[in-house]
């Protein structure tokens, strides 16, 4: 995997198109192939019964793999491995490719690989849930801000307030970056801005919503977080627990120390935020309350 790993970053690191492009498609093959992993475990089992069962019947989809599914994997348990060094971090090197793809400027081969590298980040964060940290700094999470200038087309912007939304789940702290880099005022602005699609302002809606949740500690307890590197040691199928809190690791695997833990804001003071920047966030918080559109604390 390390071999697959090199050959995708030396792509990536490139400015050339065509071997950036190269380098996104080895690294989406490479997490395809762990999301569709058919091997290790009872689990992939019965989801390989499961599987030649809906061969016979056409009608039945074939159920999508879960995070749980992918634990009981080796091949899963290998990649989050090396996804806590520095050295073979994905995210890591997905934001320096968008850092280089924003240096090109705009046009329509360069947006495609954005949103591609985009929708890899979402993936890799989602795989690899403490490698969130990394928004935490603000180089990074700038990063994400600029691509919600306008001079970027609505795709990209969509696909950015969805990226940002899956850094900022569990990670209080990168939500605090978020908001010490004035996120609010430019993710208002571009909601008020005329020339912002109603494809993108309807994202933004949703982002509200989102960011107007109540948030829970990331941090776990220090008994579970001393406990937190003995199961993943013991056992691959350990690992979807460990992902509860998962932006208590650093990004090279380890914990966080007590002195690290996040201000956590209440949905009132958050609302007072927002609320210097755009009117009518009372309205928000009511349909939000009377609706639950994420089912509870999200963030």
């Amino acid at each position: 995997m390390e071999n697959l790993l090199s050959l995708a970053f030396d792509n990536l690191s490139s400015y050339d198109g065509p071997k950036i492009r190269k380098g996104l498609r080895q690294i989406e093959g490479l997490l395809a192939n762990i999301c569709l992993s058919r091997g290790g475990g009872k689990r992939s089992k019965e989801r390989r019964d499961s599987v030649m069962t809906d061969s016979i019947r056409e009608d039945s989809p074939t159920p999508p793999s879960t995070l749980l599914d992918l634990t009981d994997d080796p091949a899963f348990y290998e990649f989050f491995k090396l996804q806590e060094g520095f050295e073979w971090n994905v995210a890591l090197r997905l934001v320096n490719t968008l850092d280089r793809l924003l240096a090109r400027g705009a046009d329509g081969s360069n947006d495609l690989l954005i949103m591609n590298a985009l929708d890899l980040t979402q993936g890799i964060l989602l795989l690899h849930p403490p490698s969130k940290a990394i928004f935490g700094r603000e180089m990074y999470m700038n990063l994400l801000l600029d691509l919600l200038e306008p001079d970027f087309c609505p795709a990209i912007q969509s696909a950015t307030l969805l990226t940002i939304v899956t850094a900022l789940i569990d990670m209080p702290q990168n939500t605090r970056t978020f908001e010490n880099l004035d996120g609010l005022l430019t993710v208002t602005s571009l909601f008020r801005s005329r020339g912002t699609s109603r494809e993108v302002k309807l994202k933004l809606v949703e982002f509200l919503y989102f960011y107007l949740m109540p948030e829970v500690p990331s941090i776990p307890s220090a008994a579970a977080r001393d406990s937190m590197p003995g199961l993943l040691q013991r056992s691959p199928s350990k690992l979807a627990k460990a992902f509860v809190g998962g932006g208590s690791r650093e990004n090279g695997g380890r914990p966080r120390a007590d002195s690290d833990a996040c201000e956590i804001r209440s949905q009132e003071e958050k609302q007072a935020l927002l609320g210097r920047h755009l009117n009518s966030v009372e309205e928000l918080v009511k349909d939000l309350q009377q609706s639950t559109p994420f089912g509870g604390a999200v963030c």
